[in-house]
């Protein structure tokens, strides 16, 4: 009665505090995905770079960037950790 098609039959449940860290998590663990990726293929790059294309001017430029995707996947790991271990103290509390 009263219901239509576009409604949904059950009622949206909001997420918990925890649940939405949970699902933020997620999204950052895709990012480390991504950051890995990344790494792998602009050391294929460097590789071609430095060997076959024999640019080493290139490649030296690219050495840095390599370090800095290395880093920020690094960090991010650390981060996903902490946040990891707030969501653990989260367990068992309210909102």
């Amino acid at each position: 009665e009263g219901h239509t098609m576009s409604e949904p039959l059950v009622e949206k449940v909001e997420k918990t505090d925890l649940e939405k860290s949970r699902d933020r998590i997620t999204q950052l663990k895709e990012m480390v995905h991504y950051a890995k990726s990344n790494i792998e293929k602009l050391t294929e790059v460097w590789l071609a770079l430095d060997g076959e294309l024999k640019q080493k001017a290139l490649a030296a430029r690219m050495e840095p960037l390599l370090t800095l995707q290395n880093r920020f996947h690094d960090d991010l790991d650390a981060v996903i950790g902490e946040f990891e271990a707030v969501c653990a103290g989260m367990e068992g509390k309210p909102g």
